[in-house]
């Protein structure tokens, strides 16, 4: 006689992922005291990098809100960096830019940050020690599962063997998601032909907590603000404080495919001066730190976010262009909207993978992503052309909108993650968390 295989306790909610989108929705449905489980293919603690490695994640106000909420802000092991101001520009590299500009002020505008810069390697430890923490939360990984859906359930086959139960699963793979292909989900796509370029800078004057978006020819060019380094350490941002380079900041440089491989592989002194061509000099002299990084930028949008028993979320639901800093902001509303039907299902006695849930959940999420997916197009093909009528006119729209600060005022809190809909009440601080696991 065969032996069954073992099966562990059935659990309301599978995400499969443990990244930031998966990993935060995770740790969200426990800290309310549903019962979850988190499936990753790589072990979770190899991604802790053991040194600053230059990437990082503009985190906006509502998706702080959710971070906390889901006991991951207080667990950050590196303090972020407040964002308090963002000056927009548009220029060529070398060359002074244009006068028109636009600046938000948060303190002007009587808000408090607008979002804050997290190391990405921070938020990885908070996520490991969160959800290794959490009960009522089983973490498998590194796993794999093979995903059965049908109207009762689902039910995951282990890579070891065992078999586990849900109610709903829960797809945050990423773009390459084999869940949303088994559920027949097609998907848009667009390549960008650009390639983004991360790392972060020493410079030599402070950035007093504000971030640039410059537009440039190729593709947008950010500077995002970072905490301080600690010169009493033994990293390379420590090395530069020692010299005279003390504060830093993450750079997100869009560039045409072609040219990035060239830019890539020059020497740090070279490289560097192409970032200040970029970014200009009112911080000063500037030194890379840290790593570099490079992928292929493309937009991506799901028919669908909702199979039988299976919600999409992060980039297996939607990616979108770097050129407003909102990419795991999306993602998040994704997981603040999710957690907040399910954990309100749950309460209420209602399947928690049923098909009026997914409705709702399809409902409030599929429209957002759209309208991020159009705008952030829209700019980039605004912004990326270089024929002089069009950039003239930019230029004064530019200009135009820094001088009407009601519409200041909605761009900046559209930016906060400060929208309506269910995932409101997350995002805004005031998230339903009935039944709460361990704080």
């Amino acid at each position: 006689m065969t032996a069954e295989p073992a099966r562990l306790p059935d659990v309301d909610v599978l995400v499969i992922g443990a990244g930031p989108a998966g990993g935060t929705l995770a740790a969200t449905l426990a800290t309310a005291g549903v019962t979850t489980a988190v499936v990753d293919a790589r072990a979770l603690p190899p991604m802790e990098l053991p040194a600053f490695d230059g990437r990082a994640y503009a985190v906006a106000a509502g998706s702080r809100n959710l971070l906390a909420a889901a006991g991951l802000w207080d667990a950050l092991p590196e303090t972020p960096c407040a964002i308090t101001g963002i000056h927009v520009t548009d220029g060529r590299p070398g060359e002074p830019a244009s006068p028109l500009r636009l600046h938000f002020d948060a303190a002007a505008m009587g808000e408090g940050p607008f979002g804050w810069m997290v190391e990405a390697r921070s938020l990885r430890v908070a996520l490991n020690a969160r959800l290794a923490a959490l009960p009522g939360l089983h973490v498998l990984a590194p796993m794999t599962a093979a995903v059965e859906r049908g109207a009762d359930g689902v039910v995951a086959r282990l890579s070891d063997g065992r078999t586990l139960r849900a109610r709903l699963a829960v797809s945050a793979e990423g773009r390459g998601s084999r869940l949303r292909a088994e559920a027949g989900i097609g998907a848009a796509r667009l390549d960008y032909r650009q390639a983004g370029i991360v790392c972060a800078v020493a410079h030599a004057r402070p950035h007093g907590g504000s971030a640039l978006e410059a537009f440039l020819p190729n593709g947008p060019f950010a500077q995002l603000p970072l905490a301080d380094a600690d010169p009493a350490g033994d990293d390379g941002r420590a090395r530069a404080a020692r010299e005279g380079f003390p504060h830093l900041s993450a750079i997100v440089w869009s560039e045409r495919s072609d040219l990035a491989p060239h830019f890539l592989a020059m020497d740090d002194a070279a490289f560097g001066h192409e970032v200040a061509r970029r970014m200009g000099d009112r911080l000063g002299a500037v030194r890379p730190v840290g790593g570099r990084w490079s992928y292929p930028l493309s937009a991506l949008q799901a028919m669908r976010f909702t199979g039988e028993r299976l919600a999409l979320v992060g980039d297996a639901a939607h990616g979108i262009h770097p050129i407003a800093g909102q990419g795991l902001n999306i993602g998040l509303r994704d997981v603040a909207a999710l957690a907040q039907l399910v954990i309100e299902a749950r309460a209420a006695g209602r399947d928690v993978g049923g098909p009026r849930l997914l409705a709702a959940y399809q409902a409030a999420r599929r429209p957002d992503a759209i309208v991020m997916l159009g705008a952030t197009h829209a700019l980039e093909r605004l912004f990326g052309n270089d024929l002089a009528p069009i950039r003239v006119a930019r230029r004064l729209g530019i200009a135009a909108v820094d001088r009407m600060p009601r519409l200041k005022a909605l761009f900046a809190r559209r930016a906060m993650g400060m929208g309506g809909g269910p995932a409101s009440a997350l995002l805004a601080g005031r998230g339903v968390m009935p039944g709460a696991g361990a704080s």
